[in-house]
């Protein structure tokens, strides 16, 4: 079988390494994950008896990440005929090789329950002897260890085990630098990755970077450079990311929140409220797609059309084709200034008035991954001339951001709507 696979040729030297630990660190769109998947594609089809698990702090998370990676990669190389060399099914997640029997499964380390679940992995044919953790920033190490006890046992002659890590290395304190980059091991392989070494860039993706290094440098070294980081100044402490309940009838009241994007993402979330507390329930995040196309995304979400909608008041036509859709789509007004902004902010932090101090938690559905990104990025602008953080967010990742503060609004400030 002759496969045209394209490649970059910085990941060269993982892709052959049979180190057992593979410590991939880089910058948002360097290839590290695409690289990542179709290495394994071609691995377990070519090496008989190997079987590989993809671990993302929570399970559910893999289907937009690893699952769409793998699957990707599948229909890349073979285009229509991938059926016929890979069996993929989406409940429960997992790739099957259909000439060796080689398969490829999904797990997450959120509770105990979901730890003792991967113990347990046995495969039909041969061992488990690739785990891949994307985003492994998400892990504790005591996690990691976990999986890594999982690699153990006689191989046949020129089998290898060996976990790879992909991941932005937002914090220069991340257990996984001390552990792996910041001391000599033989079993090792630490690798450094941008998105100017990724050829399959477009040349869009590179003017956002750029505006990014223009806007927001501390960031820029972090998801532009591949840099170990620490951001400073996040604007928002009090979210953590849980399961939270899809039926609607268990909140005080849903709304919903849009920010309009093409270039840059258009943002949908599904919102709750209860006991002062916020849900994020759903998110729709895409690029480069008319309303047209977005309004079907939100029918297969189930975005319900019984709810208030509220919407960045700037884009009356685009309200208007929402509302001809059957949606209760509102213009949020802005105030024309940052202080709204602000105000907005405050209010999710806990904020009623300025007499009024609530402590409010922000509760985010784990598959909302775009909006758990924003989240761990979301931050003040720094003065240059003093290093001190001011009261204006960076205009940086903050689209979900924004569709969060619109959908507030209606709580917020009831009087604040506009038709």
């Amino acid at each position: 079988m002759n496969l045209n696979v394209k490649a970059n040729p910085c990941f060269r030297e993982v892709d052959r390494s049979t180190k057992r630990y593979i410590v991939m660190k880089g910058s948002a769109g360097s290839g590290k994950s695409v690289d990542t998947a179709q290495n394994y594609i071609l691995r377990l089809m070519k090496d008989k008896g190997r079987n590989l698990v993809c671990v993302r702090k929570s399970d559910i998370t893999n289907r937009d990440s690893t699952y769409a990676e793998l699957t990707g990669a599948v229909y890349r190389m073979f285009g229509d005929k991938a059926e016929r060399y890979w069996k993929m099914t989406t409940s429960p997640l997992s790739l099957e090789c259909r000439a060796n029997g080689n398969r490829i499964i999904f797990r997450g380390m959120n509770d105990d329950k979901q730890r003792e679940k991967l113990k347990s992995i046995t495969f039909q044919k041969g061992k488990l002897t690739d785990v891949w953790c994307e985003e492994a920033t998400e892990l504790t190490q005591a996690d990691v260890e976990i999986i890594d006890d999982r690699l153990r046992g006689e191989l046949p002659p020129g089998q290898f085990y060996q976990l790879r890590m992909t991941f932005n290395p937002v914090n220069k304190n991340h257990w996984i630098k001390k552990v792996y980059f910041d001391r000599y091991d033989p079993d090792v392989l630490t690798h450094h990755s941008t998105y100017l070494g990724n050829r399959f860039i477009d040349a869009a993706y590179h003017r956002r970077m750029m505006r990014r290094k223009e806007v927001d440098p501390e960031g820029y070294k972090i998801y532009g450079l591949g840099e170990w980081g620490e951001i400073g100044g996040l604007i928002l402490h009090n979210w953590e990311v849980t399961d939270v309940s899809q039926n609607l009838n268990d909140y005080d009241d849903i709304a919903i929140g849009q920010d309009f994007g093409f270039n840059h993402a258009n943002a949908i979330l599904l919102l709750g409220i209860k006991d002062d507390d916020i849900y994020i329930l759903d998110e729709i995040y895409v690029h480069e797609k008319e309303t047209a196309e977005i309004i079907p995304l939100a029918i297969q979400h189930a975005i319900p059309t019984n709810r208030t909608m509220w919407c960045d008041s700037a884009e009356p036509d685009r309200i208007k084709t929402w509302k001809g859709a059957g949606y209760r789509a509102r213009g949020v007004d802005k105030g024309g200034s940052a202080g709204s902004v602000k105000a907005q902010i405050d209010w999710l932090k806990g904020v009623v008035d300025k007499n009024h101090v609530i402590r409010r938690r922000i509760f985010v559905a784990p598959h909302c991954v775009n909006t758990i990104k924003e989240l761990q990025q979301w931050k003040w602008k720094k003065d240059e001339r003093t290093g001190e953080y001011i009261d204006e967010p960076v205009p940086i990742m903050d689209d979900a951001m924004a569709a969060l503060r619109y959908g507030i609004e209606g709580w917020r400030k009831r009087q604040s709507w506009i038709f």
